[in-house]
């Protein structure tokens, strides 16, 4: 099932501002809103039925930092996806996808990784990070990725918290500098519940990315609750999925100024899968090219990630794990 963003024949007027909560977070506005282009079946990152416009700006995807610093990380709640990938030291860093909703203020935001390309490139998005090692930002830039760097319009410091844990996006007053110009495919295979294989039952999971981290989720009210999250209260992601991907882990090349290797996550070629949906575990396979959209199967044919939210679990072959709680 397929995102088409379709070129209108006619616009005319134009739509309401939009509705915001507390934290300024609504639905996209009459300056956020393509002209001449229409969703057509699917939110790309949700897989959920989407009418109307599409957004102007195109997938905004913000690193942000995932260690007990960052409490309280701001914005996830808002998030369409969210893809977990190990760092350097044993922690791990979230890429959070932005593109239905455009919050305020999303962080605390850190550097980027090698990693992120294989991240970025299916969403056709933009990355908004602190900055980066002189050879990730080389390899970003030549990757044909567009970054937001610190001083880049919506930045600014929390004065309150220390650095580098203080530094926040507006990714509102980013979405006016920045301009949709490709057709964003589904990031996933979306499709029903209903055509998802039994699996096996399972209230919860603990994924294992190293000796120092372990994320922990259950299933409960239809909905996981990540039990590590660093997340303001009432700003978690509860995702509808947890799919979760074992990779290969390489070394980027160089070290963090504390000296620890930094890791490189091979987001491409295949491995094994399992998607968690429902209290239920799918086991199967998964395959991706470098800036290709992901594929799953199981050994009956494929396997569809159910429309909703979902987090995604890059856990290293070696030296991770994921446990099942039954």
């Amino acid at each position: 099932m397929a995102l088409g963003l379709t070129a209108a024949l006619a616009l005319s007027g134009c739509n309401k501002d939009s509705t915001a909560d507390a934290n300024g977070n609504g639905t996209p506005d009459a300056q956020e809103t393509a002209q001449g282009l229409t969703v057509a079946g699917e939110w790309p990152l949700t897989g959920e039925p989407a009418k109307g416009k599409t957004p102007r700006h195109p997938v905004m995807i913000v690193k942000i930092d995932n260690t007990a610093s960052s409490s309280p990380q701001q914005g996830l709640g808002r998030a369409d996806l969210i893809t977990e990938e190990l760092v350097e030291g044993g922690s791990t860093r979230l890429a959070v996808f932005f593109y239905k909703h455009v919050p305020n203020r999303v962080g605390p935001v850190r550097s980027m990784r090698a990693t992120d390309i294989g991240i970025v490139k299916p969403a056709k998005a933009v990355l908004v990070a602190s900055g980066g090692a002189p050879p990730t930002v080389r390899r970003i830039k030549d990757a044909g990725i567009t970054s937001f760097t610190e001083g880049a319009t919506g930045y600014s410091r929390d004065t309150s918290r220390s650095a580098p844990y203080n530094l926040f996006m507006d990714l509102k007053k980013l979405s006016h500098q920045v301009k949709a110009k490709d057709r964003v495919d589904s990031y996933l295979p979306f499709g029903s519940a209903k055509d998802l294989p039994k699996g096996q039952p399972a209230k919860g999971l603990a994924a294992t990315f190293s000796g120092g981290h372990t994320t922990n989720w259950t299933f409960a009210g239809g909905k996981y609750t990540n039990q590590n999250s660093f997340a303001a209260s009432g700003d978690q992601f509860r995702p509808d999925n947890v799919l979760v991907l074992r990779v290969r882990v390489g070394d980027a090349g160089y070290k963090d100024p504390a000296g620890n290797p930094v890791p490189e996550t091979k987001f491409t070629g295949s491995g094994s899968a399992m998607l968690f949906h429902g209290g239920r575990v799918v086991r199967g396979t998964w395959k991706k090219s470098l800036d290709s959209t992901v594929s799953l199967s199981t050994r009956a044919g494929k396997l569809p990630v159910p429309a909703g939210h979902t987090w995604v679990e890059l856990v290293p072959q070696s030296g991770g794990n994921v446990t099942i709680t039954k």
